[in-house]
């Protein structure tokens, strides 16, 4: 891949890529691609922090970032990357899902896992459909547009199959087709409602369910309570907030829907292993 960058925009519709390496990771890890989404291909060799879990790359791997979630690449391998960045103008995953089906897996899941794998043969493809899309930014003719998005819905929709093999269809977490529908919406209603919802009880009513078949269905197959995983998708809406705002722990506290600062102090502790206040004093360090 060449070290090029190249941007669509039409209206409030916005795509751009950009390759990178060692000279120019400063570029990727900077605030100009932080309210994007964002999808990145990663070769062999590199490291990297997304949403403050640690990463080291030993196959060419894809990388799907949600907007301000947060992104830190520490070091490259030999060959260069890729980054995709585009607005919900230019593709709404959520509008779309019937297309591409990726919300709650590869963007928003549980497992906050966003991270893909890919087989020699799929990082090929993946290669070659971004040299495609790189070649429609440079020509940008009346079908370009179009032509970018089947391109970039290739890529989604490869990515979340291989996503499902990696990580519903294994040994150790067999889940039928059903299942892995169940706890995809699961995903998608958790990062919708969090900030007003903070019970089992309130998302067993959303998917029409008592709650002690959700937490039953989670403890079948060995994986973490769901009421564990809600308050994890809360305190690293915290960390986020206490890493790119300077609201205080009190504002953060009723942002995330918490009357009462206390309770959401000793709840963030539980979880992250520090305060508030200690682990933004660690960023400041960083």
């Amino acid at each position: 891949m060449n070290n090029t960058a190249a941007l669509f925009e039409s209206n409030h519709k916005k795509l751009g890529m950009v390759s990178f390496d060692s000279d120019s990771l400063d570029q990727v890890n900077g605030e100009a691609f932080r309210t994007f989404i964002k999808v990145l291909y990663v070769p062999q060799g590199y490291s990297l922090t997304v949403d403050f879990n640690d990463y080291e790359v030993t196959v060419p791997s894809l990388f799907f970032i949600n907007t301000n979630q947060y992104l830190h690449i520490h070091a490259a391998g030999q060959e260069k990357g890729a980054l995709i960045y585009y607005n919900r103008d230019f593709y709404c995953i959520q509008i779309h899902d019937d297309e591409v089906a990726c919300d709650g897996l590869l963007f928003n899941n549980i497992f906050e896992i966003p991270k893909v794998d890919l087989l020699p043969e799929e990082s090929k493809t993946v290669r070659l459909l971004l040299m495609q899309i790189t070649d429609e930014l440079t020509a940008q003719d009346n079908s370009s547009e179009e032509m970018i998005r089947i391109h970039l819905k290739q890529i989604i929709i490869r990515a979340t199959r291989a996503w499902k093999k990696q990580y519903l269809e294994n040994e150790s977490l067999q889940l039928a087709v059903a299942e892995q529908e169940f706890f995809r919406n699961f995903s998608r209603l958790v990062d919708i409602h969090y900030r007003e919802k903070h019970s089992v009880a309130d998302y067993a009513s959303l998917l029409n369910i008592a709650p002690k078949t959700l937490t039953q269905k989670f403890h079948k197959l060995h994986l973490e309570n769901p009421n564990e995983i809600i308050k994890n998708r809360i305190v690293l809406e915290a960390k986020r907030l206490l890493l790119y705002t300077d609201s205080s722990i009190k504002e953060i506290a009723f942002k995330l829907g918490y009357e009462d600062p206390a309770y959401f102090n000793r709840m963030f502790t539980q979880k992250a292993g520090e305060t508030p206040a200690t682990f933004r004093k660690g960023l400041s360090k960083q």
